[in-house]
């Protein structure tokens, strides 16, 4: 594990006269609350934010507590957005975080974006949060992207606590929504917050866009980006974009992503009677819908992974020599890694370069449950009448949506076909595109000096096999550079049992995106 740069250390990197913080009269820290204002009142002359940031990063690592009350309470609210039943609660988040974004000086909104049909009703989605701090033309801009929706948790599940509260153990922030993406989402608040109370101006101008429906394929939100934020001007300021929203690829070394696969979820329904049946009753006398299901989902994927439809791979980018070298140089550990997950073996023979190629340039195909089928523990002897398979193939770059929906409704037709079965089938899609960006942009290299200020280590430039649907979109809206800058690690579980973001993670982060937003700062205008 890299060494963490004290603040001792800092204070001989940047100055070493520097502004007290602790009050004279009681020896405390200011409040963490201390509100932030863009109206620039009469106050002490605003010190240099080079000189700022050992002030920051002590103010930081004097307020762990109150971060990690404020996650607690963000953690509480369980913001499915999935789930019908917890659309309040979605749109409760969305409301609570407009308070800590208005806290903290921003002007903000909240923005409309229609409706959804969920579980067969009209459901309104919750509203995306717009907010903008700052408005000096003599700055940088940077738009933030976050969301504050979280997939669905029990305790039943396999959690060691309940879900939706957070627990620190072992120095570690257990709960839905710690890493993923609530934590990261309120780092930046910190980081905002304590850049105040050290008396320093934000060395740039942010402008933040917070949804609520990220983890039910962003809906609405492309929308409400291209058709109205963009015409309206809001991104007409904007110099870069950045997105936490992903994880170190292991759990020592810290990595900034340039680029992601695209999403392409498949729902297979198969029908053979209006209402599920007894097996005593009628089995044996029914062509039964599980067995046309799994019959269709078997043929998907090989038990190596390869994925069985026609075409699947044509037009994957070929691998060039140039790029199959920079596999060499990642900090991964395939042992650790399978320990981390506790798996029996990894697949391509747990060779390295394999592996992160086949997480990160190549499809795969995961099948992920069947709805309407007998889950609970114990036996129910029931036939189901109706099930949903469900399953995803994560695309890469050269992979249009359009053309893999096509090959896998063409596929499945075809084995519906050569199966003969007199049931009633259907499939259905929703799709995200892969993303990638160029790790030489000044962008990048302002975020990797910020990332080895904290970390003392450079970080990895890294792919990863993951989906953020509006990273590509927001590329297109600014027509700028656009960053991943990870605060969590590789093992945080995320959606997953118990998901948890360490407190090492959480406090650096908070560090690591003041810095950033110093070191971009200093770039050109």
């Amino acid at each position: 594990m890299s060494p963490l740069i004290k603040t001792s250390t800092l204070r001989v990197l940047f100055s070493s006269r520097l502004p007290v913080l602790a009050s004279s009269s009681n020896n405390k820290f200011r409040p963490f609350c201390y509100p932030y204002s863009v109206s620039h009142k009469a106050e002490p002359k605003k010190m240099a934010a080079e000189r700022a940031l050992p002030q920051i990063f002590q103010y930081v690592d004097q307020n762990v507590e109150s971060y990690k009350n404020l996650l607690k309470e963000a953690v509480a609210i369980p913001s499915v957005s999935s789930d019908a039943k917890h659309r309040d609660d979605c749109v409760r988040m969305v409301e609570w975080m407009k308070e800590k974004l208005k806290e903290v000086g921003a002007t903000t909104e909240l923005r409309d974006i229609g409706f959804q049909t969920l579980e067969g009703k009209q459901v309104k989605l919750p509203p995306v949060l717009v907010g903008v701090l700052g408005n000096d033309t003599n700055k940088n801009t940077i738009c933030i992207y976050g969301h504050l929706d979280v997939q669905p948790a029990l305790k039943s599940d396999g959690w060691a606590s309940e879900p939706f509260e957070l627990v620190e153990r072992d120095g570690k922030l257990f709960g839905r929504g710690s890493t993923d993406d609530k934590g990261p989402v309120l780092g930046w608040l910190h980081a905002i917050n304590a850049y105040k109370n050290v008396g320093s101006e934000l060395p740039v101008n942010l402008k933040f866009v917070f949804e609520c429906m990220e983890e039910s394929s962003s809906q609405g939100l492309d929308e409400l980006l291209m058709e109205k934020l963009k015409p309206e001007g809001f991104f007409d300021t904007v110099d870069y974009v950045c997105i936490s929203d992903n994880y170190w690829l292991g759990t020592t070394k810290p990595c900034i992503t340039y680029g992601l696969r695209g999403i392409s979820y498949y729902f297979l329904e198969i029908e053979c009677a209006k209402m599920d049946l007894h097996s005593g009753v009628f089995g044996g006398t029914v062509h039964e819908a599980m067995s046309d299901l799994i019959y269709l989902m078997d043929k998907l994927v090989d038990k190596d992974g390869k994925i069985l439809i026609t075409d699947i791979y044509k037009s994957v980018a070929p691998l060039l020599e140039t790029e199959k070298q920079l596999y060499n140089t990642i900090d991964f550990d395939p042992e650790a890694y399978r320990k981390s997950i506790d798996a029996y073996k990894l697949p391509h023979n747990a060779v390295k370069e394999q592996l992160l190629m086949h997480r990160w340039r190549y499809p795969s195909l995961s099948l992920h449950g069947i709805e309407g089928a007998h889950y609970q523990t114990g036996a129910k002897t029931v036939i189901p009448g109706k099930v949903v398979g469900k399953f995803s193939i994560r695309i890469v770059p050269n992979q249009e949506p359009e053309e893999v929906e096509k090959l896998v409704f063409d596929y499945i037709n075809k084995k519906w076909a050569e199966r003969g079965s007199p049931n009633k089938m259907s499939i259905s899609a929703q799709s995200g595109r892969a993303w990638t960006e160029d790790p030489d942009h000044p962008h990048y290299q302002a975020a990797a000096r910020a990332t080895k200020l904290i970390y003392q280590t450079e970080p990895d430039m890294s792919r990863e096999g993951g989906s953020i649907p509006v990273t590509i979109t927001l590329q297109e809206a600014s027509g700028k550079n656009v960053l991943l800058l990870p605060m969590g690690a590789g093992d945080d579980m995320a959606h997953s049992q118990n998901e948890k973001i360490n407190v090492r993670n959480y406090i650096e982060g908070i560090k690591l995106f003041a810095a950033y937003l110093y070191e971009v700062g200093k770039l050109p205008k």
